[in-house]
């Protein structure tokens, strides 16, 4: 078996070769399986939106004996009936009791009956209100955030790379990771909170860092064939990402760690929800932003490429010269 270094030799030199560009179609399909997937988990696993977004009424019950959920329901229900009510367990010694918009009044009394239930002091549990217009503008000004950025990122990469067939195709790449990560955020039942949504824009530009530094070899490779090059383009663009697989794998892997650390100990073990909101976000997305430039990006690329007059042309002749010499051979 090679060892890590020949094996990243052998990609640099072409001797080994995995089909990113060849196999682009099943890639795609893939890609638009996983898309679609996740675009549809919202109907069977609604997507939950923080309090910061919806707006409501937030109680925490400090340190109670018990930290039975149910008790905290009944609670609520027995000065509002019907109420809807989140009850979640954090850093594993509070209470916090998440519920619909209510009065002032109401607020006080289901804070009271909370002390009552739990057997604490009332000044043990603390109250607060975020109202429906404060929601609304978190979630306009998130939205603006994220189309800001793309647009920032649209013009910026067109600009850096002379083409903006480079640029759709990172964008489009960037899009695949949003929605995949969002998926995998709702099926997991986590809430998407402002941490979470900073997690987001945190694995996007990631994932814009890793495209570039791919797509730098790519324009490299590809501005260095002339006209008497061997290489058709889609098998520069092919040779490029082999050329940045251990690179683009070994730094996935150093970011990756550490978040998952802060995942899977910080916020499982220690109750560090807030830790939680983001550290997942960006987990998901560090993985299928690696994956999204590598199988969809940089193929998508060639594929916009491939199809220009002279691209065409002087491809046609490569095969055609290879078809000669293997007819002569």
């Amino acid at each position: 078996m090679p060892s890590m270094n020949e094996f990243g030799n052998n990609l640099y030199s072409g001797k080994t070769s995995f089909p990113f560009v060849g196999k682009r179609r099943l890639w795609f399909i893939i890609a638009i399986i996983l898309v679609v997937g996740s675009a549809l988990v919202p109907l069977i696993r609604p997507i939950q939106f923080s309090i910061e977004f919806t707006g409501g009424s937030q109680f925490t019950v400090q340190a109670p004996d018990s930290r039975d959920q149910d008790i905290a329901s009944e609670a609520v229900r027995s000065v509002v009936p019907g109420a809807a009510t989140k009850v979640v367990i954090v850093s594993d010694k509070d209470v916090r009791v998440q519920t619909d918009q209510m009065s002032a009044a109401e607020t006080q009394q289901v804070a009271n009956a909370l002390a009552k239930a739990y057997n604490v002091e009332p000044d043990a549990v603390t109250s607060s209100f975020i109202g429906p217009a404060w929601g609304e503008n978190v979630t306009r000004q998130s939205l603006w955030g994220l189309a800001i950025f793309l647009a920032l990122t649209f013009l910026i990469l067109a600009i850096y790379f002379r083409t903006w067939k480079m640029s759709a195709a990172a964008i489009i790449g960037l899009l695949d990771v949003l929605v995949i990560t969002v998926g995998v955020y709702a099926l997991a039942g986590f809430e998407i909170s402002p941490a979470a949504v900073i997690g987001f824009l945190t694995i996007l530009a990631y994932s814009l860092y890793d495209t570039t530094v791919v797509f730098d070899k790519i324009r490299e490779n590809t501005s260095e064939d002339g006209e008497k090059s061997a290489r058709l383009f889609g098998e520069s663009v092919n040779l490029a990402v082999n050329q940045t697989l251990v690179r683009s794998i070994n730094t996935s892997v150093v970011a990756a760690l550490p978040v998952g650390a802060v995942l899977f100990i910080g916020a499982f073990w220690l109750g560090a929800e807030s830790l939680t909101d983001i550290s997942l976000s960006i987990f998901v997305g560090i993985l299928v932003a690696t994956y999204s430039t590598l199988f969809v990006a940089a193929p998508l690329y060639s594929l916009f490429r491939e199809n220009e007059p002279q691209l065409k042309e002087r491809d046609a002749r490569i095969r055609a010269a290879r078809s000669k010499a293997s007819v002569e051979a």
